[in-house]
């Protein structure tokens, strides 16, 4: 996995050096990080759907990955605790936005997400892909319903993301499991980054977060633009 990299650019948004690189336009949100002009974003609903979208002006419905191979089409999703994660294949030819909290992940919506990536993408184009500011497992205790359902999914590769707590819970590590679900789906260990320090209820000066503030929590808005082949896309303003 890569090693991770600090914000870029001012902070207005956070930045990871693996999409940098492939001149992949991206940023994961900040507290004030500025509006990003039509952004094709879904309606999020904590489930595995993957929506395709083609012009920023397309009504996306119920959906918590968005694809899309559209030449600058940016494409977006909002979190507010759970794991943002942004994919980049063909060199940002075609990109992804993921919203994956633990019903996501026990859902598949990574598996889901890429399936579509791919379909969109070159045959056996390479896939990079970064993980934002999310929730850490200093701060996410979960009970036993919650550890049942991603058993369901992950298995015994369930216990290394998770830290012991009080009886019938465990502090979860949301990130453990995606990067456990993109190795499995193909994706090199060399090609996966997270962000640093990325507990977004930990840094109130730099975060929303739900399980911080509750209902008046904001959101925070993480996006990624696909570029043509061969363009580098990477200082075009959002």
């Amino acid at each position: 996995m890569s090693a991770p990299d600090a914000a870029a650019g001012g902070e207005e948004f956070v930045t990871h050096p693996l999409l940098r690189e492939c001149g992949v336009a991206h940023g994961f949100g900040l507290r004030g990080s500025p509006p990003v002009p039509a952004l094709a974003r879904p309606h999020q609903v904590h489930g595995r759907a993957v929506a395709r979208a083609q012009d920023p002006r397309q009504p996306l419905g119920d959906a918590d990955a968005v694809v899309t191979g559209a030449p600058g089409l940016a494409v977006g999703i909002v979190t507010a605790d759970c794991l943002p994660l942004l994919v980049a294949a063909d060199a940002g030819r075609v990109v992804a936005a993921v919203h994956a909290g633990w019903r996501g992940l026990a859902e598949g919506v990574i598996e889901a997400a890429l399936a579509a990536l791919r379909a969109e993408a070159d045959a056996g184009a390479a896939l990079v892909a970064a993980v934002g500011p999310h929730v850490g497992p200093c701060c996410y205790e979960v009970d036993a319903p919650v550890l049942s359902a991603l058993a369901r999914r992950f298995g015994d590769g369930l216990d290394a993301a998770l830290r012991p707590s009080r009886p019938g819970h465990a502090r979860l590590d949301l990130a453990q499991l995606a990067l456990r679900e993109l190795e499995a789906n193909g994706i090199a260990s060399e090609s996966l980054g997270v962000v640093p320090d990325p507990c977004t209820r930990c840094d109130a000066e730099r975060y929303h977060s739900y399980r911080r503030d509750g209902a008046r929590a904001g959101r925070l808005v993480h996006w990624i633009r696909s570029g043509a082949r061969g363009v580098d896309t990477a200082s075009a303003p959002p």
